[in-house]
């Protein structure tokens, strides 16, 4: 099982990033996928999701409006287009699967989990 996210780097305020998270087909094809992300000295935290299919999205309230969870059906790779970035966006993001198909943002529902990729965004 494995799960590698890509993408991660350093912008400036108002910048862009794109975050792409590939998966074995085995484990991710009919799994929801969520993004999550973890500041130093803070918890990790729900950042998106998505359900199997990517009919069905869920995001954090500060990232409403810049950001878009993706994925096509039948895809193994979920995507986090990461628009209008702030620096409090700075953060090593994860993405993950989940247990079910179903859309959820509760880090207990995810059973596999991908290396991290670092967002820096400086003022």
């Amino acid at each position: 099982v494995q799960l590698q996210a890509f993408g991660g780097g350093s912008v400036q305020t108002g910048g862009f990033l794109r975050l792409s998270c590939a998966g074995s087909r085995r484990t991710t094809t009919n799994n929801g996928m969520g993004w999550f992300r973890q500041a130093p000295g803070k918890e990790r935290e729900f950042v998106a999701a998505v359900n199997w299919d990517g009919s069905t999205t869920n995001y954090q309230d500060s990232v409403k409006g810049r950001f878009t969870i993706s994925r096509q059906k039948g895809s193994s790779t979920v995507y986090l287009q990461m628009n209008s970035l702030k620096p409090e966006d700075t953060a090593v993001y994860y993405c993950a699967a989940a247990r079910s198909s179903f859309l959820v943002s509760s880090r207990s529902q995810y059973q596999y989990w991908g290396n991290g990729t670092l967002v820096t965004v400086s003022s």
